[in-house]
């Protein structure tokens, strides 16, 4: 029997006849309405090859099996690292497929099969004669350092380790260059076929690594005792949702992040810090800082030495920072809309509010970077102040074109979309493990197994230092920004290609006129540096690319006095001829040392004589918070 709750929902009420009958009251009159009997099935002939009995349950049953099939997803998710086994399965069916139809790929891979085995077992022979020196047949990739101790070299290990080799060699052959496979799909499989090899690693095993079997002997065995401490600690602390190891020795606002400030504005999403002056001077222009929202921002205050505010506030800068909330389910309303209004608009407001009538230099870091580009392109749009309000744009391995946005993009097609659509349908959010693990993945060599000999087979702990312990430091992203930022930018790239929009007008890139600062980091598995280069396509204004060592984040906290830094760096004008990035890396010489003093000259030419220090802002009411506020605290 339908159920009258429809009816309420109109403004009807179901009465008691005292028949039996229901009837209604409309409007909430006593007059009862007119009587009807409750007829199932067709009312009349014409209607019973149409009856359709599941008709009013129709979409009862459509939300219950989405349910079914979202909470699917999301069981899946927790031992997927939110990736898609369905999307992963398509490209090992598209690759296998193809590899069946193709007996040219198959015969050129058993010939390089043959190839290596005689090389091998040339090897072998070499190995077991008077000639113990002999050149390896094959040598690990420059940034492969599982194989570089000494005690590799020895029989049996070096035959050991050199096998694996050969074999990783053949399964990128075989999982690339197959004709027909779509180019997502390859790159699908071959990492997939890594991950596997790095699973399989002669180094991952006591018997199999000479390093780890001398430790053992040397030690009487306590260093797999150990071992087997360390991951149990480790087990617990996931199990209990602690830190890693090391992390407590480092605290918000006590040893990170104490630069001396105030919250100066906090809205749903985020608070405005305002840095205290320590010079008695500053220039007149204010530093936004637009970090990004999948990361604390103390990213940029670590330690003393190490922070990037410090060192811009001790050469006479007033900077300001974003630092974003940690959203949980009840954001999940959240969108790239908002990130936009209520974290760069009013955050841009404030501080001309605190240090009016002068431009300012606004700095996005990664995925704060993006943001501020589309601000920017925005604000340039507008007519008068509006389109001035930026005196430069420094963007920190920060993307605005996603085409090759390196192997992230291995987890960004439709169908790996949809399921973490139904992940982040039932938690409201996508999980900070989650993306750790994606992450992780991308360089397990590096991130998983190489940390896991040295903490459980060789006994050993890593030494925990401030950076390490602000990426333990986890963050959360909105269900419907992060399905909005992965289709719009990530997988329709329509930023790039002038489709994104904002206040319902599309923004073009082509429209920012201030001159542009962009860092990209030559090993950044995450924003990759030729990636970051694209902004030279898609502006037209002078820009200043630097190429600085390292990786993603450590590439960026890169303050003077680091060892072992170099840097490249070029000025294109925006009236230049196009210079391809390999072109430009091989014609740009490397100089050595930290780039933070390349971009303060750059930023002090930009900007006009020292003054007095603005005043410090305050919160509504004139409530003020001290740094580093309450936002980063949120777990």
């Amino acid at each position: 029997m339908p159920s009258p709750r429809p009816l309420m929902s109109a403004g009807l009420r179901p009465v008691d006849s005292g028949t039996g009958n229901v009837e209604t009251r409309q409007n909430g009159s006593d007059a009862p309405a007119p009587s009807a009997p409750i007829a199932f099935g067709p009312q009349n002939k014409a209607d019973v090859g149409r009856f359709d009995p599941l008709a009013s349950a129709g979409p009862l049953l459509t939300a219950t099996s989405e349910g079914m099939d979202r909470t699917l997803h999301f069981l899946q998710s927790r031992v997927t690292f939110g990736i898609s086994p369905t999307a992963v399965f398509l490209a090992y069916l598209d690759w296998l497929l193809h590899l069946s139809e193709a007996p040219g790929k198959r015969t050129q891979l058993a010939e390089e099969m043959i190839r290596r085995t005689a090389l091998l077992m040339h090897q072998c022979l070499a190995c077991t004669t008077a000639n113990s020196d002999a050149e390896p047949c094959v040598r690990p990739a420059a940034n492969d350092r599982r194989f570089a101790d000494p005690e590799w070299q020895r029989w049996p290990f070096n035959l050991i380790y050199q096998t694996f080799l050969l074999q990783e060699q053949w399964w990128n052959s075989a999982t690339t260059g197959v004709r027909g496979v779509t180019s997502e799909h390859e790159r699908v499989v071959s990492f997939a076929a890594r991950q596997l090899l790095d699973m399989m690693s002669p180094s991952n095993f006591v018997a199999t690594n000479p390093v780890v079997l001398a430790r053992t002997f040397e030690a009487g065995g306590m260093n797999l005792v150990t071992g087997w401490a360390n991951l149990i600690d480790d087990v617990q602390r996931k199990i209990a949702g602690l830190p890693p190891a090391g992390v407590e020795r480092y605290r918000v606002g006590q040893n990170v992040a104490t630069t001396p400030g105030r919250v100066v504005f906090r809205n749903e999403l985020m608070e405005l810090i305002q840095y205290e002056p320590t010079t008695r001077e500053v220039r007149p222009e204010p530093v936004l800082i637009v970090p990004a929202w999948i990361m604390k921002y103390y990213i940029l205050d670590l330690s003393q030495e190490n922070s990037l505010v410090r060192y811009l506030v001790d050469q006479g800068y007033t900077v300001f920072v974003i630092s974003w909330r940690n959203p949980g389910p009840e954001q999940r309303h959240l969108g790239l809309e908002d990130y936009i209004s209520l974290g760069v608009t009013d955050a841009l407001a404030n501080v001309q509010r605190i240090v009016p009538s002068v431009p300012v230099h606004a700095v996005g870091y990664c995925l704060g970077g993006t943001l501020l580009s589309i601000a920017a392109a925005a604000l340039a749009r507008g007519d008068g102040a509006r389109g001035r309000q930026l005196k430069t744009l420094t963007l920190l391995a920060a993307q605005v074109d996603f085409k090759e946005a390196g192997e992230l993009m291995l987890f960004i097609d439709p169908g790996q979309l949809a399921f973490l659509d139904d992940v982040m349908h039932e938690q409201g959010y996508l999980d900070s493990e989650q993306m750790a693990g994606a992450f992780q993945m991308l360089r397990s060599g590096d991130l998983v197994w190489s940390r896991a000999v040295r903490h459980y087979l060789m006994g050993e702990r890593d030494t925990i230092n401030d950076l390490m312990a602000w990426n333990a430091d986890a963050t959360r992203m909105p269900a419907r920004m992060h399905a909005q930022y992965l289709r719009s930018l990530f997988l329709d790239n329509d930023l790039a290609e002038g489709r994104y929009r904002v206040d319902d007008k599309p923004v073009a890139l082509t429209d920012i006129r201030a001159p542009i600062f962009a860092v990209g980091t030559e090993t950044d598995h995450v924003s990759p540096w030729r990636s970051v280069y694209k902004i030279r396509l898609l502006t037209d204004s002078d820009v200043t690319f630097l190429l600085t060592s390292g990786g993603h984040n450590a590439g960026i906290v890169s303050p003077p006095g680091h060892p072992r830094r170099h840097y490249r760096i070029a000025t294109s004008k925006a009236d230049e001829t196009y210079v391809d990035p390999q072109t430009w890396m091989a014609s740009t010489p490397e100089r050595k040392g930290s780039w933070w003093p390349e971009w303060l000259a750059w930023l002090n030419a930009r900007s006009g004589a020292p003054v007095a220090p603005p005043r410090m802002g305050t919160l509504d009411g004139g409530v003020t918070a001290a740094a580093p506020g309450t936002y980063v605290f949120e777990r």
